[in-house]
């Protein structure tokens, strides 16, 4: 619990001032719904360039030209740079969409018919070949337990036991 304060003030002195490069995975098990919801949070003028080097085209979140393609590049991005492994599974999220919040979005996905998890793997690669220094944090909650990994270039995955 301490370490999930630690993080979280942490986090929030990085957005205060921004040139430092993270991100923010929170990963919940659902045992009625047996999902996984998980929300990420991204800097959404990061996310902007790594989307124009990978399509060449100029990105906006604040005023798209076309919000179904600026949703599809976003989706496809995310599903490409995340990858979760729940005792030995690989899970597919589905993407369920965004919402902006002042300097950062956040991005909605969702995993259907999930076991509860005993020990999981994380691969998250958002950011990490655009941003010298960009870390992903990610917090996965089990029964209102959260266990914590912080990865970046070099060490993409971690494994979380329950």
């Amino acid at each position: 619990m301490q370490l999930n304060y630690i993080l979280m003030l942490y986090l929030g002195w990085k957005v205060f001032f921004h040139p430092f490069y993270i991100s923010l995975t929170e990963i919940r098990y659902n045992p009625e719904a047996k999902s996984l919801e998980i929300a990420q949070k991204i800097f959404w003028d990061d996310l902007e360039v790594a989307l124009a080097e990978i399509h060449g085209v100029k990105v906006d979140f604040l005023n798209p030209t076309d919000t179904e393609a600026l949703e599809e590049m976003a989706k496809s991005y995310l599903l490409s740079k995340n990858e979760i492994i729940i005792n030995g599974q690989k899970v597919n999220p589905q993407y369920l969409g965004y919402e902006i919040e002042e300097e950062a979005a956040w991005f909605y996905l969702e995993v259907k018919n999930v076991a509860k998890p005993q020990k999981v793997k994380i691969q998250n690669e958002v950011l990490l070949s655009n941003f010298e220094g960009q870390q992903n944090i990610i917090n996965f909650y089990v029964e209102k337990r959260p266990k914590s990994l912080i990865l970046y270039k070099g060490r993409e995955s971690g494994v979380l036991e329950f």
